[in-house]
C-alpha cells in the first residue's frame, strides 16, 4: 500500500479557495429560497458556525461541507463537531432575547464540483440532526 503524499501549500490554498466559494454558493442558494443571512463564519471560543440564516420564525445553523469527491454521508459533521456547533449556536441565541421565540434547527449544506469543476451547486440537508439537551 502506497502512503498518501502530504498536501502541498498550493493544495491547501486550493482547498481554502474552494471552501470559501462553497460557502458563498450556499449563502446565495439560501437567499434565493427566502432566507436572510444573519451571520457567516461566526466564531466563538467554543465553536464556529458557517452560516446563521433566518426565514420567518425559523433560524438555521448551517454547517457547510465542501468535498472534491464523496457523498453527502461523508460530509456529515462528527459528534464532536456537532457539539461545538451546538455550543456556538447557544451563544449566538443568547446575544438577543428576541431569538428565544424562534424555532431553531441544524442544517448541513454539501458542496462538490459538478462534472465541470467550474460549477458547483449546494445540496441542502434541512434538520440534519437534532440536539437533545442533557
Amino acid at each position: 500500500m502506497t502512503p498518501t503524499p502530504m498536501p502541498t501549500v498550493e493544495d491547501r490554498r486550493r482547498a481554502v479557495r474552494f471552501g470559501k466559494l462553497a460557502e458563498m454558493m450556499c449563502r446565495m442558494r439560501l437567499r434565493m429560497f427566502g432566507w436572510r443571512i444573519l451571520a457567516a463564519n461566526w466564531k466563538t471560543p467554543v465553536g464556529e458556525i458557517d452560516i446563521v440564516a433566518r426565514r420567518g420564525k425559523l433560524i438555521a445553523f448551517v454547517e457547510v461541507k465542501a468535498r472534491s469527491a464523496g457523498s453527502a454521508e461523508t460530509a456529515a459533521p462528527s459528534p464532536r463537531q456537532r457539539q461545538r456547533i451546538v455550543r456556538a449556536a447557544e451563544m449566538f441565541l443568547a446575544r438577543d432575547p428576541g431569538f428565544g421565540t424562534l424555532c431553531g434547527r441544524f442544517d448541513v449544506m454539501f458542496v462538490q464540483p459538478w462534472p465541470s469543476p467550474h460549477f458547483i451547486w449546494p445540496h441542502h440537508i434541512p434538520d440534519a440532526w437534532r440536539h437533545t439537551p442533557s
